[in-house]
């Protein structure tokens, strides 16, 4: 048995350098490793009904900025949970009525996050309903020319 395990750790030290000359980096087809260059998104199909978001006249400016805050940071998609309560955190206070309804109509009236994120980031074009002044602010916000970290979700 100790023998059998001498050939082993020796054999392994013998193979060691031969495997880690094969896989040097010259040797790696760096194209398996780019980004593709188109995204690939299906429509959903028409027998999935997507249910309506229930519209709220009467709810008050503050609560609904506090509804608002919490649902950009529960998106269920960590890239557009750092985005928007990023986004959330810089510009929501100062929101008036109809801003805060403009960014309400995005967050709740699209039925994919990927939707947002890739608008947010120009990956896709926004759609004519969505591309508000909100929007606009958004993805300005994404461009990050202050170079800020946003790695975590601000404190509340």
């Amino acid at each position: 048995m100790l023998r059998q395990f001498l050939l082993t750790t020796v054999g392994r030290r013998l193979a060691l350098p031969m495997i880690a000359q094969n896989r040097s980096a010259s040797n790696l087809d760096k194209t398996e490793f780019t980004t593709p260059v188109e995204i690939v998104d299906y429509d959903d199909p028409p027998h999935l009904p997507v249910p309506e978001y229930p519209v709220r006249p009467d709810e008050p400016l503050e609560t609904r900025k506090q509804r608002l805050l919490y649902q950009s940071r529960k998106r269920g998609m960590l890239e557009n949970d750092l985005l928007l309560s990023t986004f959330v955190a810089k510009y929501l206070r100062d929101f008036n009525a109809k801003q805060t309804a403009e960014y309400d109509q995005l967050i709740n009236g699209v039925s994919n996050d990927w939707d947002i994120f890739y608008w947010a980031t120009e990956t896709k074009p926004t759609p004519p309903e969505f591309d508000t002044e909100i929007m606009q602010l958004l993805k300005e916000h994404v461009k990050n020319h202050e170079k800020v970290q946003r790695i975590r979700q601000p404190d509340l």
